[in-house]
């Protein structure tokens, strides 16, 4: 019998299989899902015929990217606001993905799109993205401080992508990406 949180006490249904069940969470620590795709050459040719466009889907630190990256962060923003239920004054200008020192993508909100995330007591953000041949995919998964954890503030990336260092340290030298920073383990990572 397995002693994981979200085990199920058996194998699963069918006893032939074995493994380990992962069933979902029901503590309402999951505010959302949120997953699009875009295709590359039609956001490509979008852009090519409505030069605003770009100024209007990506922050001007998203405008230098490859075809394939900017369409992946074009669907990380719609991700988003699936994860978030849809916030009604949502700007593609409020969300940014970034990169750590490991280039690990993470996303970074301000504004009113901030707000709804923090109104739904959202925590951590989790990315996905990948791409293959003309798809660009994101995956969004937005959570609340689990009451097991007790919190979670204290796992947030620094401005630089890094950990903060442990309170009473003053050595600039960080760890990692906490794991739940960590796009999914796919080859096409970003």
């Amino acid at each position: 019998m397995s002693t994981f949180l979200t085990a199920t006490p058996t194998p699963g249904p069918d006893d032939s299989f074995g493994g380990r069940a992962f069933a979902p969470r029901d503590d309402g620590t999951v505010v959302g899902v949120g997953i699009d795709v875009v295709e590359i050459d039609r956001l490509t040719s979008m852009l090519e015929r409505t030069p605003a466009l770009l100024d209007r889907l990506l922050t001007p630190s998203e405008h230098h990217l490859s075809a394939a990256s900017r369409a992946a962060r074009v669907a990380a923003k719609e991700a988003v606001g699936k994860a978030l239920g849809a916030p009604g004054d949502f700007s593609w200008q409020d969300v940014t993905v970034e990169r750590t020192h490991v280039r690990r993508p993470y996303l970074r909100l301000r504004g009113a799109t901030l707000r709804a995330a923090e109104q739904q007591g959202v925590v951590h953000l989790h990315l996905s993205l990948s791409h293959d041949g003309d798809v660009a995919t994101a995956i969004v998964v937005a959570e609340r401080a689990s009451s097991e954890a007790g919190g979670g503030v204290a796992d947030e990336l620094t401005t630089d992508g890094t950990e903060p260092a442990p309170e009473g340290t003053s050595s600039p030298a960080h760890g990692p990406a906490p794991e739940h920073q960590r796009s999914g383990s796919g080859r096409h990572r970003r």
